[in-house]
Order: C-alpha cells, then structure tokens, then sequence
C-alpha cells in the first residue's frame, strides 16, 4: 500500500483527486484500506478500478478478461474457469466501461491528428443489424473511439465525429472515409468554433479552417471490388497531398488503416465474427465491447509498424503500443495495469454562497484550489 500515489475519492472532498499531498494515510492493511484526513472518509484501494467490490481473485478477472478482447468464446471460458456465463458477461461489460473513462481521460486530449481515417463495420446481431463505426489516427495508429447504432445514418456519424472533436487542435486536419455522404455534413458541423460578438443571443459559429474531406469509394460487380474512386470533397490536391506526405509518409488517398483497424476488431471480438454464433443480445454488449478491445489496442498491444530502430537490450528493433507512440505512455501496459488505473476526479471548487466565506473555507481554497 502507497499512500503518496492514491487520492481521496470523495467527490465531496477538497482534496479529491490530489496525488502526494500528505492527506492519505493507511487504515486498513489487512483489509486494504486507506483514510484521507481531511474528510475523514476511508475508501478500499480497488475503489475507482474494474476489481472494485469483486470476490474473485483480480489475477482470474484480468485473465478472463484478456480472453474476451483477444477472441474467446465466453462458452469456452465457462469450460475452462466454471464460471457462469452472466458472471463473465459483467465482468466483460464493468472492463468495457472501465476501459471508457480512462479513454475519455487519456485519449480524448488535444493533439496535432494530422489524419484521422473513419469507417463502419456491419454487425449481426441477435433481432437485427447494427453499425459500430470507429476512427483511427493515422501517425500513431491511436484508436479514437467507436459508436454503435442500428442505422447507418448522419446521427452515427455526428455522434462518432464528437468523439474524435476532444482529440484534435485546431491544426491542418484530413479526413478520410468511405462515400457515405454523411460524413462531410456531420464534420463540418462538429467542427466549428462561436464567434463572440458581444451581443446577446447564440453566437455566429465558425467553420476550422485546414479540415480537409476525402473519400474512397469502391465499385462493386457483385461481391468483387472493381474499381476505386478517390475524391476531395473539400480542400485542394496540394493540401491532401501534404497531409498524407506528413502522416503516412507517401502514398495516395485510401482509407488502408481504418480498414486494417476493422480486421482486427472482427479476429479479436466474436461478437464481429462473420457468420459466427456467438452474437450479442444486446447493443451495450457490443459496445462495452468494443471499448475494451479498443482501450487494449491502444495501450497494451505492440504495433508492428510503430516499432523504431535501437540498441537496448540487445535487440535491433524497439517495439511500441499505440499510446507510446502518441506520447500517452512510456511502455506497453499490461492489462492489469490497465484495469488497475484509477481515473483522478476533477479539482474540487468552492461551493457558490452569498456573503462572505468563513476563515476556514478560505483555509480550504487557499490549500487545495489551483
């Protein structure tokens, strides 16, 4: 037990999500419980991780998880652990959930996204069909999130490209996807910036400038691709063209990455399988799903093509994840480490009061405000 690296939770506490400020003591071995001084709360050390409240030991929990994002059959799992089949899926839906706030926390941070590729994967499902679409920075190879709905429409669409609007600075953008025109519309409506004017009423929004449109569009006879049409639907030849150069290092418009990307997700999730029988009941199966398998991706999978050359260790070649690449991490995670990582609360802030503040909330403010 470290107290020096373990916040207090309390969302209540002036002191809730600070690391090594001496207000975290140990009250608990036996029971792996720690005290903050300044509520005079204890919390246990899984609190705000996946192990949290569980009976099971985190060793079976994180290698059963690892099995699912890596494409196990949860029935195989049932054979192999004697586990009821309702307990792993919980445990599959409180990873997934896990898995989205550290994303939200990690990835969704400003950067220089250079490219951003974007596509749909078709889903069976038990009832029905639905669409999972996903984006993917091309540079880094960095997964930016997913949404699932049972219609291939603009509200997919929007609500993909507000995930990846947390993600990107206000730099030269491209982006490139499939011929679904939903794309151009639901970009050039995500991406725009008030204009104050002084004046009362909702601001005038402005469209970012540099964000450059590309499609791939494949020509079909039959189930065979017979031709492909690449397209710019906003911006110039010259300007794709050095976006591309900066981010891939050569080659033409192509939507290469995010279809790779989409490979993956089907061999490691048997939901995506193809024909398979292992379909998902219901949409938030799917989801929570795809988060872990997306979060494992980025930070607990090295990438081939991200690898740089070095000597340490005697090894020619230095492997790297998604997130290593992207600045997130200094090493490949494992999944322990991953499900392990408690998301710090947000600094507290005074509560709003008419008058004037007491000597001891002045203390407070003085102490833990930034």
């Amino acid at each position: 037990m470290d107290p020096q690296h373990t916040f207090c939770p309390n969302p209540e506490c002036p002191a809730r999500g600070q690391i090594g400020q001496g207000n975290i003591g140990v009250h608990s071995r036996q029971e792996q419980r720690y005290i903050c001084r300044v509520c005079k709360r204890t919390f246990a050390g899984r609190t705000g991780t996946a192990y949290y409240r569980l009976r099971t030991a985190a060793e079976t929990v994180t290698l059963v998880v690892t099995l699912l994002a890596y494409g196990c059959p949860v029935q195989a799992i049932v054979v192999a652990f004697g586990l009821d089949e309702r307990t792993i899926q919980a445990w599959q839906a409180r990873a997934g959930q896990h898995c989205e706030r550290v994303h939200e926390h990690l990835v969704q941070r400003p950067r220089d996204l250079g490219q951003v590729q974007a596509d749909e994967i078709r889903v069976t499902m038990q009832g029905g069909l639905a669409w999972l679409a996903m984006a993917l920075q091309v540079s880094t190879r960095l997964w930016l999130g997913a949404t699932l709905s049972t219609h291939r429409d603009l509200a997919l669409i929007q609500a993909l490209i507000q995930k990846v609007r947390p993600c990107a600075l206000c730099r030269p953008l491209l982006f490139a996807t499939d011929g679904l025109p939903a794309y151009g519309r639901a970009i050039r409506t995500v991406f725009r910036e008030p204009v104050p004017t002084g004046r009362r009423g909702h601001p005038r929004l402005r469209p970012w400038d540099g964000i450059y449109i590309a499609q791939v569009v494949k020509q079909y006879a039959g189930h065979y691709v017979v031709g492909i049409e690449r397209r710019i639907v906003q911006g110039t030849l010259a300007q794709v063209s050095a976006l591309i150069q900066r981010t891939q290092a050569g080659g033409g418009i192509n939507s290469a990455y995010i279809e790779r990307l989409n490979a993956t997700f089907r061999a490691r999730l048997v939901n995506l399988v193809r024909r398979g029988r292992a379909l998902a009941r219901q949409d938030t199966t799917l989801y929570h799903a795809a988060y872990l398998m997306g979060t494992i991706y980025n930070f607990c999978t090295d990438h081939d093509s991200l690898r740089v050359a070095g000597i340490i260790g005697g090894h020619k070649w230095l492997p790297r994840t998604p997130a290593m690449a992207a600045g997130l991490a200094d090493h490949r995670w494992t999944v322990h480490e991953l499900l392990s990582y408690r998301v710090p609360l947000p600094r507290w802030s005074p509560p709003k009061r008419r008058g004037r503040h007491s000597a001891a909330l002045k203390a407070l403010i003085a102490k833990w405000c930034p």
